[in-house]
């Protein structure tokens, strides 16, 4: 038994270890799938900023149209669902794919995850984080640009500045007010104040980005994944199952090979204990059958007094008593062959009701044979010795002027139910499957050994044995499963 616990319990300490194995590495692949987008991710803001320097032009103005169709192409390129470059204020400078206007921008820097989305915001400045500017430029602004428009407001100069620019710049080119002011070559524009100059920035200028990016890659891998984990685990459910039931089988074969080896050592006691009982049955008739014989010579000798005779008398009953009971026993320890063969079952009946008229006559019962002109496969002489002692049992069970009924009926076509019915007392209910043990007995002249004989014959025929109600009263014995014979 301690075995066979161990057993279970390293069974399911292998499957609990299995299965948490399985849920890590599950949680391994979707980290991994994550990771990899994010790698992606990371990937496309290096190209974006690539992107933005292409298209810058002096001053570090960029053609918004022109950044528009990049962005597009960005997008499309890298299945990516929304690109926004951000000012300062976190208001959408340009952006392209699915517009961004519902999206809830995050308060941090960082990858936030939703059901199928993965945004990824730097909202940090540009200029000291994922675009780092060479030093002494300024910071980019997206503007409508066309080359042929000469005058942007706030953005190119007015045609009289054009005219007059020579004259404020030296051959190297720069500006003497941007010299003067230490300003890189793309800083304020002469013509601009700085508030303008500032104001511009804070509206136009890109300061942060956004990017969005649909999550179904990793939802298809870790679904995928998450499928065949499952099925490995039922895999491993079953087999730990099946582990287990195996034992359970080999343990229970293993007890049920050691039974039978001990029942088979008890059934070959028995049997020998069985031979020598009988042969002692045997034997002791002999010196009944002498002791019988005495008794009846004194009974017949005239000498004899009354008292004599009166109790030779009794020796005779006592010795017919116990040779009876000698008798049951060898027929019920007697082997049983049965030679089957048709017996016609209304002649069988017939003949044994005729065998105990004088009986039923004694008690006046009524003995009716219903079995119509069924025959059955069975040993002649053994059936006609179960329904012999079906029949003496119920004559002794009913009362004066009872009823008892031979009937056979045929519920199918390969069986016929054999039943003995009378109208006596009955048979209690918790009696019923004891009354075919041995020695089981509610008759005071009965040896319990008649319907021993009976199951004892009726399971030698492979047929089936049982007491049940008659209804309104009485008791029914019924045998089934006998197979009809040939005609």
């Amino acid at each position: 038994m301690k075995r066979g616990l161990w057993i279970y319990v390293s069974l399911a300490v292998a499957w609990t270890v299995f299965v948490s194995w399985q849920f890590f590495e599950h949680r391994r692949v979707e980290e991994s799938s994550r990771q990899n987008l994010m790698s992606r991710a990371r990937a496309i803001t290096s190209t974006l900023g690539l992107v933005i320097r292409s298209q810058r032009r002096g001053g570090g103005i960029v053609s918004q149209e022109r950044l528009q169709t990049a962005l597009a192409e960005l997008t499309k390129a890298d299945q990516l669902e929304s690109i926004a470059l951000l000012n300062a204020e976190n208001d959408v400078v340009i952006s392209a794919g699915k517009p961004v206007d519902d999206l809830e921008i995050p308060a941090q820097s960082g990858v936030t995850w939703t059901a199928d989305q993965m945004i990824l915001a730097n909202l940090m400045d540009l200029g000291t984080n994922v675009f780092p500017e060479p030093e002494g430029v300024a910071r980019t602004i997206v503007v409508p640009f066309n080359p042929s428009v000469t005058n942007i407001p706030g953005i190119m100069p007015p045609p009289s500045w054009s005219t007059n620019r020579s004259a404020m710049t030296n051959e190297s080119g720069r500006s003497r007010s941007d010299r003067g002011r230490g300003r890189g070559p793309f800083g304020r524009p002469p013509w601009m104040t700085e508030v303008e100059y500032q104001a511009l920035i804070a509206k136009q200028g890109v300061h942060s980005f956004i990017i969005v990016m649909p999550t179904k890659p990793v939802t298809e891998a870790t679904s995928g994944d998450l499928l065949l984990r499952l099925l490995i685990c039922g895999l491993a459910t079953i087999s730990v199952g099946g582990a287990g039931f195996t034992w359970r089988s080999i343990q229970r074969s293993s007890d049920l090979e050691l039974r039978l080896v001990k029942a088979s050592e008890l059934n070959s006691h028995l049997k020998q204990m069985n031979l020598a009982a009988a042969g002692l049955a045997h034997e002791t008739r002999n010196p009944l059958n002498i002791i019988r014989g005495l008794a009846q010579l004194i009974t017949r000798q005239e000498a004899a007094s009354t008292e004599v005779r009166d109790r030779s008398r009794a020796i005779l009953d006592e010795t017919d008593r116990v040779t009876a009971q000698l008798n049951e026993f060898i027929n019920y320890s007697r082997p049983r062959e049965v030679r089957r063969s048709p017996v016609a079952l209304d002649r069988v009946a017939t003949e044994v009701a005729r065998a105990l008229s004088l009986d039923a006559e004694d008690k006046g019962v009524t003995v009716k044979v219903a079995v119509d002109n069924a025959v059955i496969e069975a040993d002649e002489q053994l059936f006609r010795q179960t329904l012999f002692n079906l029949l003496l049992n119920a004559i002794q069970a009913v009362g004066q002027g009872g009823a008892i009924e031979i009937a056979a009926t045929r519920p199918t076509s390969t069986e016929i139910i054999v039943e003995v019915r009378d109208n006596g007392p009955g048979v209690p209910a918790d009696r019923r499957t004891e009354i075919f043990k041995p020695y089981f007995t509610t008759n005071v002249e009965g040896t319990g050994l008649g319907l021993a004989v009976v199951r004892q014959i009726v399971l030698a025929h492979g047929w089936e044995i049982e007491c049940a109600a008659n209804e309104p009263r009485g008791a029914v014995f019924r045998i089934s499963h006998v197979r009809p014979g040939a005609v």
